[in-house]
């Protein structure tokens, strides 16, 4: 079973859901470059490929999992502790946008994002923190967003799972807090991934005068902000929202 003390940095392992592309490869690289072992969770097979190939080493894994499964998820942590003999970073990045004005959107597209982006970084804390109790240590970090704190017009859906993970996170962390687990989120910005480059100029332009600094951020700005909570520097932070936005939230 897994050590029941912390382990440096540069030994750890971690798990990252969606991180095939954008801001979670971004993570993964992040995390793999301060020395942890990486297993990178993705429902698309094509875009792990495409991450195995970029991230090539012998300290990165890649699993194809819909996040939502439940049983296929405590399969994954359970493979992980058989294979590294712990978890000690929860990194539950996976997310979708099904985008609509409230009164206009399906019960289908409610239902889909709440399932995928809340419900998946539930199941994620629950089943690494089972593990990692057993440590006593551990670091979950989940990945909400701007969209949580302060809502946003056509995205009902998406700031509900958001709001909805910093409370989960926040009980989470007040639950687990005394076998030296943590639990903290993140809540990026505008940042520039495939996403917002298919935004409109029009639309970037509106959102960059919301931004104090005045520009988008980028994948490395929140991966940076991962490697920070999942690494010892913050040992005596839980139950936070970081948000990484260049001033948006202040």
């Amino acid at each position: 079973m897994a050590k029941s003390k912390n382990v440096p940095d540069n030994e750890k392992v971690a798990i990252v859901t969606g991180g095939a592309r954008g801001i979670g490869l971004e993570i993964c690289r992040e995390l793999l470059d301060v020395g942890m072992a990486v297993t990178a969770v993705d429902i698309s097979a094509e875009n792990l490929e495409k991450a195995q190939a970029e991230l090539a080493c012998d300290k990165f894994a890649t699993v194809a999992l819909d996040v939502t499964d439940s049983e296929g998820f405590e399969k994954l942590v359970s493979d992980v502790v058989e294979k590294h003999g712990r978890v000690d970073v929860m990194v539950n990045n996976a997310g979708i946008t099904r985008d609509n004005i409230v009164i206009m959107m399906s019960d289908e597209d409610w239902d889909l994002v709440l399932k995928v982006n809340l419900k998946s970084a539930f199941i994620g804390t629950r089943e690494a923190g089972k593990v990692m109790m057993r440590q006593r240590c551990g670091s979950i970090i989940n990945m909400s967003s701007y969209s949580g704190l302060e809502g946003n017009r056509g995205q009902g859906n998406y700031a509900a799972s958001k709001a909805g993970m910093i409370g989960m996170s926040k009980s989470a962390a007040k639950e687990l807090a005394k076998r030296n687990v943590r639990v903290n989120c993140i809540c990026p910005g505008f940042i520039k991934t495939e996403m917002t480059d298919a935004i409109s100029q029009e639309a970037k332009d509106i959102a960059l005068t919301m931004i104090p600094m005045q520009k988008m951020g980028n994948p490395s700005n929140i991966a940076k902000g991962v490697a920070f909570l999942a690494c010892d520097a913050s040992e005596y932070i839980t139950g936070q929202t970081l948000s990484i936005d260049g001033g948006m939230h202040m």
